[in-house]
């Protein structure tokens, strides 16, 4: 089977995918600024909250100038993931492809992502002219000051992806890709006459087509929107590509998004400290010794684990290598460990600090609050459909030689784990309770984490913490770009009236809002399959919240059946990414696990369902 990596948010350790590629000597200087940008956006965001919650004086210039740095901390960290390749993409069609037909697409897929930079660069420019004479309100500056790191960005990018071509494909596959991508683009020129009287096909043609061939390709997701978006405006419509640029900078700013990148950092916190661990060994010394107990350890430092992380992948590279070993010699399978971390994973990306739901809450505009409030419930019910079906599988378990751990092991443990115990409840609490945002709630527990960390948990090296603000760096970078191109996709679809139409439709489906939640749960596994978790929300929320809200359906209940959808499709072989990336934590075959997920992802289904039809399981806390 091919293996198909996230390379988007794989921890360090795990990073030596065939796709990846360390950072390039001429980057160092990008890579010191980025990592000092996330640095600076810390200190400035937590010296507002310390002005604001200590001295009661607050500074109103704190959020332009996070404001600023932040588009620059995301147009450079994506230029940092070109040159380490670290954008998300999917490569299991590339990989089922003969070498040498492999070797083409790779190099076309390098050349069409180059290809829209380049067309992109004037109107990033034009942009920033125009933006000049915007001045900010607090600072009093042009605006430009901040916009220009979109033309920076899309430059420094073009010339990496170029270098990266020429130095890498064969000339003939350079030549014969680039006489692809430019005759595409002819004949797409050549037939907008007759594409700007397609209507609703054009959405067909661009939005559906050209983004399944780029993604068909490994082209980088984040530009396989921008592709279909940019060819749509451009060959169907008379819309100036300028607007394209207004909207990527739209979905890359949302100050609700500033959260994004130090929740990054303190998962990086989390596994360079051993915070998760401490936690894992403390669920194992109080369940460890009941039958089915590690498979419940395991789901519970997961749940546990990701309120700390806020992403899966750190989540299960924390907790596989910590109870595999001890679990396979309990009789289980190697296949079932991987259905039951992958499925886990998915359970547990609804607890907060979840990018996921950060980023919903941003572009469908859901209170913050209420999806952190809700997330631990619902996380919960998924909980005991996985514990229920782990007790019934765990018959059979070799419980000979097993014993409680006495009680002194247990308190020592509990000691250690205890501050990180208490700080996935911290955040939630914070937020949930209204005291702090998601924003300033991240920077405190940066801040708790930096300093627990050093104090009880070994510590971090200058170097390794530096490598994790350019890590940082990079992925918020590959993340915020899907979010800019993915809601300029969303924006272009509007305009076409298709989402008035699509409003229409859904409202009179047969079945009112219980037809409209079973056409959300298809839809968004099928997307979680192919697209991941933050394009999916970012391309499909604008559209169908509102529909969701004149059905009379709450936003936040809504919500989490779309993250608990999108996450089950995530798992779902043969495509779903995060199911591979599983196989590959815990280095098992995806063909051998294949066959031992599919009663777990049925107990999500089931947990799914019933999360869909009582609302109270979300909307109880609210």
């Amino acid at each position: 089977m091919v293996d198909v990596v996230d390379t988007l948010t794989l921890p360090e350790n795990l990073s030596e995918n065939e796709g990846a590629r360390p950072g390039s000597a001429i980057m160092r200087p990008v890579e010191f600024v980025a990592g000092a940008l996330v640095a600076f956006i810390i200190c400035v965001l937590l010296l507002g909250v310390i002005s604001r919650y200590v001295f009661s004086l607050p500074f109103v210039w704190v959020d332009e100038v996070a404001s600023i740095s932040f588009i620059w901390l995301a147009m450079l960290g994506s230029a940092i993931a070109i040159d380490r390749n670290e954008h998300l993409r999917l490569t299991l069609f590339v990989g089922m492809m003969p070498e040498r037909l492999r070797q083409f697409v790779e190099t076309f897929a390098l050349l069409a992502v180059a290809a829209f930079l380049a067309a992109m660069v004037w109107p990033a420019i034009d942009y920033a002219i125009e933006e000049s004479y915007v001045t900010s309100a607090a600072l009093n500056i042009p605006n430009s000051w901040r916009v220009s790191a979109l033309a920076t960005g899309i430059v420094l990018m073009l010339l990496l992806a170029l270098r990266y071509a020429v130095k890498t494909a064969p000339p003939r596959d350079l030549l014969l890709a680039a006489a692809t991508v430019a005759g595409l683009g002819l004949v797409f020129w050549l037939g907008t006459p007759v594409f700007k009287g397609l209507g609703y096909y054009n959405i067909l043609i661009f939005l559906l087509g050209v983004v399944a061939l780029c993604l068909v390709a490994g082209v980088p997701i984040a530009f396989c929107f921008g592709l279909g978006t940019l060819c749509f405006l451009m060959f169907s419509t008379s819309v100036p590509t300028v607007v394209m640029v207004g909207r990527m900078d739209e979905g890359m700013s949302s100050i609700i998004l500033l959260s994004v990148p130090i929740f990054v950092l303190l998962g990086c916190i989390l596994d360079a400290t051993g915070m998760g661990k401490a936690i894992v060994d403390f669920l194992a010394s109080m369940l460890g010794h009941v039958r089915a107990g590690m498979s419940y350890v395991l789901l519970g430092s997961l749940f546990l684990v990701s309120g700390i992380s806020g992403s899966k992948v750190s989540d299960m590279a924390t907790v596989a290598p910590a109870l595999f070993p001890e679990m396979k010699r309990r009789g289980y399978q190697p296949k079932d460990l991987i259905a039951l971390l992958s499925t886990g994973a998915a359970m547990a990306d609804t607890v907060p600090p979840s990018i996921v739901l950060i980023v919903l809450g941003s572009v469908a505009g859901v209170s913050i609050a209420g999806l952190f409030n809700a997330g631990f419930v619902i996380a919960g019910v998924l909980l005991a459909a996985l514990a229920g079906l782990a007790r019934w599988k765990a018959m059979a378990e070799d419980m000979k030689g097993v014993r409680r751990a006495p009680l002194a092991v247990v308190g020592k443990a509990a000691l250690i784990a205890g501050p990180a115990l208490v700080l996935p409840f911290i955040i939630r609490a914070a937020v949930g309770g209204g005291v702090a945002t998601a924003t300033e709630v991240s920077t405190i527990a940066v801040l708790y984490a930096l300093i627990i960390g050093i104090v009880l948990y070994g510590g971090i090296s200058l170097r390794k913490f530096y490598q994790m603000l350019v890590e940082t760096a990079a992925l918020s970078g590959a993340i915020l770009m899907i979010l800019g191109t993915a809601l300029a996709m969303a924006w272009a679809l509007t305009q076409t009236g298709f989402a008035r139409d699509l409003a229409s439709f859904m409202a009179h489906l047969p079945g009112g809002w219980l037809s409209f939640m079973a056409v959300t749960i298809v839809v968004f596994m099928i997307l979680g399959c192919v697209l991941e978790g933050l394009p999916a929300i970012v391309l499909l929320a604008p559209l169908m919240f509102p529909i969701a809200k004149n059905l009379g359906i709450n936003d936040v209940h809504y919500s989490m059946v779309v993250v608990t959808a999108m996450n089950i499709g995530l798992m779902t072989p043969p495509i779903g990414i995060g199911f591979y990336i599983a196989c590959k934590i815990g280095n098992v075959s995806p063909d051998e696990a294949m066959g031992a997920i599919w009663p777990y992802l049925v107990a999500l289904l089931v947990g799914l369902v019933v999360i869909a039809l009582v609302p109270g399981f979300s909307t109880w806390v609210l």
